[in-house]
């Protein structure tokens, strides 16, 4: 079963700790919750449930995990850290009335700050952006002295490279979302809900393993300008485009599969905007290999847009990075000038919205190799080439 074993957790501390070293820090708190879990889960593999989290790193030594009552015995089946603590702050809800826990035992943020920063004053913090205010300020003023500092760009750079256990990981969510997806095309036919069709598709990839699903964006028909609008009970209709965006978790990391097409038959229009999306879709093919330039991949697919008169419903950049977060570095625009890497692991984004016929994306996942790309969504890739 692909999995990240405790020994790849302890080389990922080990090069974060080394990156505090050189950027002065003498400790660092990895926040995270139930939405913004990523950078929480790559240091601790804890994935908090309601309540919040954070992993707290010294320079030296090993890590210590604070979450709360609640979540502690299911923190400890999956955290690979003995070191685990309750604190109130990080509790489940937010309520007017103050909520016991008799059978819990409470830490506090300045005696864990204290033994994370081990007589140091400058604690790097990321997620920053994510943790609600009242949990910030109580942070800066838990130990007298304390200097705060963003310390995101360390996660950041940490997750950009995948290794071969992260890669298993993420090909093992693809192939759930591909299952996935293939039961939602099925369903998503004339007569039936969008409701119907997300849940043909999310209880697939269920039955096939998956963690979580992170989103089912559905629109059929006028609602595909949505962009990411959610399913609803609208019924849909012979000639409809349906645009459906699956994204699978699996041990954490995130793969999305999204294929465009029609309920029933199809116009001309509609093959003509289609058509358009898979030629842009096997473009981009071409340039997803290590050293090539991601602002040129960018500016080749927005050239077979404009060849084709669409660059009006043009709205986004075509590919993004994914791993422990749907979407996440690289996120390269037409104005990038760095490379892509062996062992990135990117999400194509080929997209068209408002246009008359409907609108759209397709998005595959790809492992960057030396020579060119491996699919994380075979099956999207399949029907996807059969268009060449």
């Amino acid at each position: 079963m692909a999995a990240i074993p405790t020994s790849e957790f302890v080389e990922r501390i080990a090069r974060l700790q080394a990156a505090m070293e050189q950027n002065g820090l003498d400790g660092l708190m990895v926040y995270g919750d139930e939405y913004r879990r990523e950078n929480l889960r790559y240091v601790s593999n804890f994935w908090p449930i309601f309540e919040r989290g954070a992993c707290f790193i010294p320079r030296r030594g090993d890590p210590i995990l604070a979450g709360a009552p609640e979540g502690e015995r299911y923190a400890r089946e999956m955290c690979p850290w003995h070191d685990i603590r309750n604190i109130k702050e990080f509790a489940c809800v937010s309520v007017p009335e103050e909520i016991d826990y008799p059978l819990a035992t409470f830490s506090s943020l300045k005696e864990i700050l204290g033994d994370a920063l081990n007589g140091g004053n400058r604690l790097g913090v990321a997620g920053r952006w994510d943790m609600p205010a009242p949990v910030y300020e109580r942070v800066c003023r838990a130990l007298p002295g304390v200097q705060l500092a963003e310390a995101d760009q360390l996660l950041r750079e940490a997750r950009l490279i995948k290794s071969e256990n992260e890669i298993a990981c993420l090909r093992e969510a693809g192939r759930c979302a591909c299952i996935g997806y293939e039961k939602l095309m099925a369903a998503a036919i004339p007569g039936n809900t969008e409701l119907m069709a997300a849940g043909a598709a999310e209880g697939a990839a269920r039955m096939a393993g998956a963690e979580s699903i992170t989103f089912t964006v559905f629109g059929s028909g006028p609602r595909t300008n949505t962009i990411i609008g959610r399913a609803v009970n609208r019924v849909i209709q012979d000639g409809d485009m349906i645009m459906a965006a699956f994204a699978v978790q699996y041990q954490g990391y995130i793969a999305t599969a999204e294929y465009p097409f029609v309920a029933g038959a199809a116009s001309d229009g509609q093959k003509a905007f289609l058509g358009a999306l898979f030629e842009a879709a096997n473009v981009q093919l071409g340039y997803l290999r290590d050293g090539a330039i991601s602002g040129d991949m960018v500016r080749a697919v927005k050239a077979v847009f404009h060849e084709h008169g669409l660059s009006r419903y043009d709205v986004y950049p075509p590919m993004h990075g994914i791993g422990l977060a749907e979407a996440e570095s690289p996120y390269p625009d037409e104005r990038a000038t760095y490379p892509l890497r062996a062992g990135m692991c990117v999400n194509s984004d080929i997209s068209l919205f408002g246009h008359p016929a409907g609108s759209n994306r397709i998005e595959e996942g790809f492992v960057i190799r030396e020579s060119g790309c491996e699919s994380l969504t075979p099956a999207i890739r399949e029907r996807c080439a059969r268009v060449i």
